[in-house]
């Protein structure tokens, strides 16, 4: 008897994630010809939450006496497993997209109505992304600059730290070892922080015209 649970689980699981992947299919060339430039992980974020509401309606359509919100959770997770996330990778990643997929109040975020009341062929993926179009904080541009900025202060201070080394070792050579790693440190400190100031008050200046009434009315 366990064991005939146990495959017809197993086979609802597989149902909707065959479900998923084909309206995915159908909706990425939609999102692909509008040309968004949104960051990688909002990107991927909004898709899976979209495809939870997917899954959560086929599972209703399948008659599951388990609850098919819950449902479509788990077969997300195998989803992500069978295109090659470790297991727990998996499950960390629907933890977190089981937190992000309401909205302050309880109610269902965007990205999983949509996906709920999707239909064959239609735009409800582009409705989603739509309404972030104008989003400043998950633009593509801000998430180049903080990737930039990430590599100048990794390599920069990375540099900077063994050039000041290399400097102190061979013209001060009676300089203590814990007197060169601190001047190695200060000499990072100095790259680093200057670029993550410059990098704060960029993403500010973003923000704070994204906020502004005339950006809001456009």
């Amino acid at each position: 008897m366990n064991d005939t649970k146990t495959d017809s689980e197993t086979t609802v699981t597989e149902v909707c994630v065959l479900c998923a992947r084909e309206v995915l299919e159908s909706q990425l060339p939609k999102i692909k010809d509008k040309g968004y430039d949104f960051a990688p992980q909002f990107r991927q974020l909004t898709i899976q939450l979209y495809l939870v509401g997917v899954m959560w309606r086929q599972g209703e359509n399948l008659g599951l006496p388990a609850n098919a919100r819950d449902h479509a959770f788990a077969a997300l997770e195998s989803m992500l497993i069978s295109d090659g996330m470790k297991k727990k990778d998996a499950q960390k990643r629907v933890a977190f997209l089981s937190k992000m997929s309401r909205v302050e109040g309880g109610d269902d975020s965007l990205a999983v109505s949509m996906g709920y009341q999707a239909m064959p062929n239609d735009d409800s993926i582009v409705a989603v992304f739509d309404e972030y179009r104008n989003e400043t904080r998950v633009s593509g541009s801000l998430w180049r600059l903080y990737e930039r900025g990430k590599k100048i202060m990794v390599i920069g201070g990375a540099v900077a730290a063994f050039l000041t080394v290399w400097v102190v070792t061979i013209f001060l050579p009676k300089t203590e070892g814990i007197d060169v790693l601190a001047a190695g440190l200060v000499a990072a400190a100095l790259v680093v922080l200057p670029t993550f100031l410059v990098g704060l008050l960029i993403y500010r200046m973003k923000i704070r015209k994204a906020d502004s009434p005339g950006a809001r009315q456009s």
